[in-house]
């Protein structure tokens, strides 16, 4: 990627600034004294904490003062509102994070992951994933197709911790695109390999991890367009119903409400195209039909109530014999 000269535009939170000379955060370093500020600052504090914000990004381009850098930032990430558009638009700073992620594709294969590369390059990670987050870096972060860089990080099988934290990290970055609702993320995650790669983590990762893969399988089944690309073919509906299917039988052994809320929610979507509701009609898991999950669901009356729609949907339109059993589709 072509790194391009960008200048950090500061801002309070609540103001904008009027005509601030370009140059002026250039490579952010510390304004000149007597600098007029164009935007009066609430408190003393809160400009040495900006000036520290800025400190840090103009060090993750340095190796030797990264770590600590990538450390602050991932902790002032919630706090700093434009912290995205300050780290894209800063010289290098991308370029940074991502030989942050390249630097550890040799620890993947063999796994010799350590807990404090994991550690670093999930600081790394969550930087990318404000980024994503922001309305004003999102698109251009999916132009330059970065997830992709995050893949093989999903295509991981050890159990270990640092390699879980690993995945873990990773879905959350992908996780923020869907919550967006917005169809260039579907259309982009679609030309991409991630409902497999979520539908494996959904098979064998932990709950948590299975949890967030859920999540964004459900944000892609919720898209029109990620409905019919789904049901397109009856392999990639088959392969989904049967991690669906393998996930419900899991559940109904070691329950979890919140997992198995984005589960219904799927199957629920899924009854919504007329070939997969046919399908569904025959391999929906008897579990989700009677009261295996009624505990679990007790105070969940959304689920309930999305649960009941399925078990509707499915029932609407189906051909019974003259004792109201269900008759094979034709």
């Amino acid at each position: 990627m072509a790194a391009k000269q960008c200048h950090v535009r500061t801002r309070d939170p609540n103001q904008r600034t009027p005509g601030r000379p370009e140059a002026e955060r250039a490579n952010l370093t510390a304004a000149p004294p007597g600098r007029p500020h164009a935007v009066p600052v609430p408190t003393a504090l809160a400009q040495v904490d900006r000036e520290k914000i800025y400190q840090w990004i103009n060090e993750l381009s340095s190796p030797e003062t990264r770590e600590n850098a990538l450390l602050e930032l991932s902790k002032k990430r919630e706090s700093v509102p434009d912290l995205a558009p300050m780290l894209w638009h800063s010289f290098g700073t991308i370029a940074a994070l991502l030989q942050e992620i390249v630097n550890i594709y040799p620890s993947i294969n063999p796994p010799t992951l350590t807990a404090h590369q994991s550690n670093r390059v999930c600081n790394a990670l969550a930087l990318l994933q404000c980024v994503a987050s922001h309305p004003e870096t999102r698109s251009a972060f999916l132009a330059a197709h970065i997830p992709l860089f995050l893949y093989p990080f999903l295509h991981t099988v050890s159990k270990t911790r640092p390699f879980e934290y690993l995945r873990l990290t990773s879905l959350g970055v992908i996780g923020a695109l869907v919550k967006t609702d917005e169809q260039e993320v579907i259309n982009f995650l679609l030309t991409t390999e991630i409902i497999p790669l979520c539908l494996r983590i959904m098979e064998s990762g932990s709950e948590l991890s299975k949890t967030v893969a859920t999540f964004i399988l459900q944000k892609i089944l919720l898209d029109d367009t990620g409905l019919a690309y789904i049901c397109q073919t009856y392999e990639r509906f088959s392969h989904v119903a049967m991690i669906l299917g393998k996930m419900v039988l899991q559940l109904s052994k070691e329950p979890s409400a919140r997992l198995l809320k984005h589960v219904v929610r799927c199957y629920l979507r899924l009854s919504d195209n007329p070939r997969a509701r046919e399908a569904l009609r025959q391999c929906l898991p008897d579990q989700l039909k009677d009261t295996t999950f009624a505990q679990v669901l007790k105070d969940d009356t959304t689920t309930k109530r999305w649960l009941a729609q399925l078990v509707k949907n499915l029932q609407e339109g189906q051909v019974t014999d003259p004792r109201g059993i269900p008759l094979p589709p034709q």
